[in-house]
């Protein structure tokens, strides 16, 4: 009771003083202005004249008039209800120079990064606070090295002031080492892969990714996790990524990483609101139950998402999401469990598109699933903003979300920020089948159309070909890839087999998606080939020499089933390639029949089966032409050399018009575990080449050639490396036998 009494007091005392102790303002005085007007800094202020102001409101005021960044000094009196503003006023910026960079498109990327600007009010600690996001910048972009001293000069009597960044840039920081600790479970060398950071080596000059950039580390710390996660390791944490400074100016990163136990899916629950209607959602829950029992995987459950999006895309259910609840069971098992939820019912006004200096704004807009006019589906936005993001040619995209002119609508800000999109590449490789040298060029959004344009060579002992190819994707607006390619290819081989053979094309196609998981790409072909020989060349070739033109109509099929394309765990794949003559002088038919599948055999064995197919003949009856005979890849068979089996006239191997190839493997990850760059897996190869249209004397044998071995990949200081050691069990004594097999390359 004593307590309550004496709160009260103080409350009565409080309340007496602030009264006692505030005085009405009715007027408002303005000193020592000179750019500001007096209502300006009123408007600042925020007074209400005729209204009582006690010493905390005073306090408020000098806040806001501080906070607006246009004064150094203020001070306030209060007397005789006149409030005398007395200001100091911060000087103008007049200008700000950026001395010690002179590449241009670096300085106004600068400038723009600056919280000051020219005509602003000038801020010290907002000065000092743009010295440090100079700092910040340069480090992103590799110059941990740089240097940034500041200096100002200010004219008194015009209140302006000129500051200057003088910039040292110095050498821009490389990579010396790239490590991994910690409960990592996989070894470096998948882990490399997996990032877009790389060790510097004196070749790759052209080569950003071997600098030193926080932003590359963020975006491989996020690799890193989203990898572990879709390969089961729920929990996986990347502790940390430190950076260490060497004594010659190269850094070595460290991936602190705790993989976790590895998880399995234990209840799939679909949970629905009383008035959905089950029928619509039938394929969302049929992907759920194939979930049970399985790995868990963030690729598994975007599949269930994108059923999700389906429904909202049918109009179904325009005002829907979908919440993810995953609840750990029993240690390493998850119970996972979807609940649809109808959102509030907002329609888009307006999308605002940001920050796209370069890139057109039909680029963005081309892939949003959610246009103006559309109801707000969060589920489709955010699939929108990640259709931005894949696009690859932005460096950041973020969006707001906006009330619109009426509480029923929506207007949405998307906020990109762009980056270079242009890259250089020199890349060369060497083994027991020769060496190869080539390059290429590659411009993602070609004038800022999102349009990419490649252009690649390559060259080896008796061969050389270029390519450049022009990709838009949603062509003419209608979810297409439209693609066009222009190529040219010599091989001279009149030593060894007496003939030289040049092709020119040009090719026009487009790819889409026809249904689930099924892929389709049409194209049309145009080439002219020219076949010269000499004296040593066998008769099929000197019946062959000329030029021939063709037009060819070719199409492909791919069904995709693999739980992901990189590295792929689990899954299928079977793609049909078909080509038919519509123009051309021998008029062949081309089909080709891939089928691959995948399979987790134990938690780190991965196992693969393959058959490969292909066939070649003429329509007209024609001798099917040396440029399109078949010979099996060397890939397809080790133990041989690639292109030396089959049929064979004098010493030249002279492919065949049918090929099939059987082909097994299985990787062994914990053999050599010690070895963290070094992988192993077996394999069984078996494969024929067969079938001589154009001389009936020549050995057709359909004997099986197979072979047994292992193959050993390493990354290594000098890039990949592949070893083969491969022991042949049926062959024919014709053959040609390749024990064992290497080949290195690497990218400059």
């Amino acid at each position: 009771m004593m307590f309550k009494k004496i709160l009260l007091i103080n409350i009565i005392i409080y309340f007496i003083a602030s009264n006692v102790f505030a005085e009405v303002i009715n007027k408002i005085n303005i000193n020592g202005n000179k750019r500001l007007s007096p209502e300006t800094i009123t408007l600042f202020a925020d007074v209400n004249l005729g209204a009582n102001y006690n010493d905390e409101d005073l306090n408020d005021i000098l806040k806001r008039l501080y906070e607006s960044g246009f004064l150094k000094n203020v001070n306030l009196k209060l007397t005789n209800n006149i409030l005398e503003i007395t200001v100091v006023e911060n000087p103008v910026i007049e200008s700000i120079e950026i001395l010690g960079i002179t590449n241009e498109k670096l300085k106004g990327a600068l400038s723009e990064s600056l919280i000051l600007k020219s005509r602003q009010s000038y801020v010290e600690n907002k000065f000092i606070n743009d010295r440090n996001r100079i700092k910040s910048f340069l480090k992103q972009l590799g110059y941990y090295f740089s240097t940034v001293e500041t200096s100002f000069m200010k004219n008194d009597e015009l209140n302006s002031i000129v500051l200057t960044y003088d910039i040292e840039l110095g050498e821009k920081a490389r990579i010396s080492e790239i490590q991994f600790i910690g409960n990592k479970y996989f070894k470096d060398r998948k882990l490399k892969k997996i990032i877009t950071s790389e060790v510097d080596q004196f070749w790759k000059f052209l080569s950003k990714k071997t600098y030193l950039d926080s932003q590359r580390i963020d975006l491989d710390k996020r690799l890193l996790e989203n990898y572990f996660k879709d390969s089961g390791f729920y929990n996986v944490n990347i502790l940390d990524s430190f950076i260490e400074s060497k004594n010659d100016q190269t850094f070595k990163i460290i991936f602190n990483i705790d993989s976790g136990e590895k998880f399995y899916f234990n209840k799939v629950n679909l949970i629905l609101p009383q008035d959905f209607e089950p029928k619509y959602f039938a394929s969302v829950k049929k992907a759920s139950a194939k979930l049970i029992g399985k790995k868990y995987s963030l690729s598994r459950i975007n599949k269930i998402l994108e059923e999700v999006d389906k429904v909202a895309l049918s109009k179904q259910y325009e005002f829907i999401d979908a919440v993810i609840e995953e609840k750990i069971i029993d240690e390493n098992k998850i119970d996972f469990t979807i609940s649809m939820k109808e959102t509030e019912k907002f329609y888009v006004e307006k999308i605002n598109i940001l920050g796209n200096q370069y890139t057109k704004e039909e680029v963005i807009r081309n892939v949003l699933i959610v246009d103006e006019g559309d109801p707000f589906n969060e589920l489709l936005f955010n699939k929108s903003i990640n259709n931005i993001k894949s696009k690859g040619i932005f460096a950041k995209v973020d969006q707001k979300i906006k009330e619109g002119s009426k509480p029923s609508l929506k207007t949405i800000d998307i906020i990109i920020e762009e980056k270079p999109t242009g890259e250089i590449s020199l890349g060369a490789g060497a083994g027991t089948a020769g060496g190869t040298i080539g390059g290429g060029v590659k411009e993602k959004n070609f004038m800022g159309s999102g349009v990419t344009l490649t252009t690649n060579i390559a060259a080896t002992a008796d061969s050389l070909k270029g390519e450049f190819t022009v990709v838009k994707p949603n062509f003419n607006y209608t979810d297409n890839t439209l693609f066009t390619s222009i190529k040219s290819s010599s091989v001279d081989k009149l030593t060894d087999s007496g003939f030289k053979s040049t092709n020119n094309s040009i090719s026009l196609g487009t790819e889409f998606q026809q249904f689930d998981n099924y892929f389709f790409n049409p194209a049309i072909l145009i080439e002219n080939e020219k076949l010269d020989t000499v004296s040593t060349a066998s008769k099929n070739l000197k019946k062959q020499e000329g030029n021939h033109f063709d037009i060819i109509g070719r199409y492909g099929i791919n069904y995709d089933l693999r739980d992901r394309s990189f590295q792929t765990r689990d899954g299928r794949q079977i793609q049909f390639y078909q080509e038919l003559p519509l123009v051309s002088d021998t008029s062949e038919i081309i089909n080709t029949l891939n089928i691959s599948s995948f399979h987790s055999l134990t938690n780190d064995i991965i196992g693969r089966a393959s058959i490969y197919m292909k066939a070649a003949h003429s329509l007209s009856g024609d001798d099917v032409r040396l440029s399109k005979r078949i010979y099996m890849p060397a890939s397809k068979l080790r133990g041989f050399e690639g292109g030396k089996i089959g049929p064979k006239e004098a010493n030249s191997y002279v492919g065949g018009n049918y090929s099939a190839a059987l082909n097994f493997s299985a990787s062994l990850p914990k053999l050599l575990a010690e070895f963290q760059n070094t992988d192993m897996s077996v394999f069984l190869d078996m494969a024929n080449v067969w079938g001589v249209d154009y001389d009936s004397s020549i050995r057709d044998s359909n004997e099986i050639r197979s072979a047994a071995g292992v193959a050993i990949d390493i990354m290594s200081a000098v890039g990949p490396m592949t070893f083969s050691l491969a022991q042949p069990i049926t062959k024919l004594s014709s053959d040609t036998t390749e024990v064992f097999r290497f080949n290195i390359g690497t990218t400059f």
